[in-house]
């Protein structure tokens, strides 16, 4: 999977779908906890695959620990990645005052 060429719509549309998938574990009582071991490390990957570099290390590590302790689903890791890469990173940028 190559997700570096998609539109930055289109991957968040993506991430919402993933972070769906990771509350699937709240929908199927019993089954939840044997979801998050699958899913962790699968989430895990797949932000590997959608942000490239140290950042997306950093994110994968994250999305496994945040899928695999009990409760912690909630955190919506993928929407907070993308929020992160194309808002919060944009406006840091923008506010950077170069130097002639």
């Amino acid at each position: 999977m190559n997700f570096n060429d998609t539109n930055k719509y289109t991957k968040l549309f993506l991430e919402l779908i993933f972070d769906a998938l990771g509350y699937v574990s709240f929908i199927i009582p019993g089954i939840g906890e044997f979801a998050d071991i699958v899913w962790a490390p699968a989430s895990a990957w797949l932000m590997t695959k959608l942000y490239k570099g140290r950042t997306g290390k950093i994110a994968a590590v994250f999305s496994f620990i945040e899928e695999a302790l009990p409760g912690f689903d909630i955190i919506p890791s993928f929407t907070l990645m993308w929020l992160y890469t194309y808002v919060y990173s944009n406006k840091a940028k923008d506010k950077t005052i170069t130097a002639n």
